[in-house]
């Protein structure tokens, strides 16, 4: 649902190179960047500042987390995109990589992760339709866009 490429345990700002399907396209400084499914978007993702998406949305979220730029939002790109974040070698530090909120291994300057969509998505369950079921989780974990006479 969501990787998180992060400081780790370094007091420095990450620097990273992020690309999209081959292109360069921008370097951060910051803390990290998450990129999540719709799924993982109301995660970390959302916590970060970026979207919410509805699980029917084909994409993926590239979200800054505390970027030194305020210039750096989030940003929404095809489900087709393979992003790569790398550690530029004059980086002053590595980077570590999460998934699904667990540590996954160590970048060291250089290193590079490419991440994107599988082809084989894990089927659901809906207990109404996809539509009201997300709208219903939304609400009941978010208390999202509920009125003080709605909120428990």
């Amino acid at each position: 649902n969501e990787v998180l490429v992060h400081r780790g345990r370094s007091g420095n700002l990450a620097k990273l190179d992020i690309g999209v399907d081959g292109e360069k396209v921008t370097m951060l400084q910051g803390d990290g960047v998450i990129l999540a499914t719709p799924t993982g978007s109301t995660a970390y993702s959302l916590s970060a500042g970026g979207s919410m998406a509805h699980p029917g949305v084909p994409g993926i979220l590239l979200t800054p987390v505390s970027p030194h730029s305020l210039s750096f939002r989030p940003a929404v790109l095809p489900d087709s995109s393979i992003i790569s974040v790398g550690v530029p070698l004059n980086a002053r530090s590595g980077a570590a990589l999460s998934v699904d909120g667990k540590e996954f291994c160590v970048l060291r300057l250089g290193d590079a992760v490419e991440v994107s969509v599988s082809r084989h998505p894990v089927p659901t369950i809906c207990k109404a339709t996809g539509t009201a079921d997300w709208f219903a989780s939304v609400q009941g974990a978010l208390q999202w866009n509920l009125g003080r006479a709605e909120q428990k």
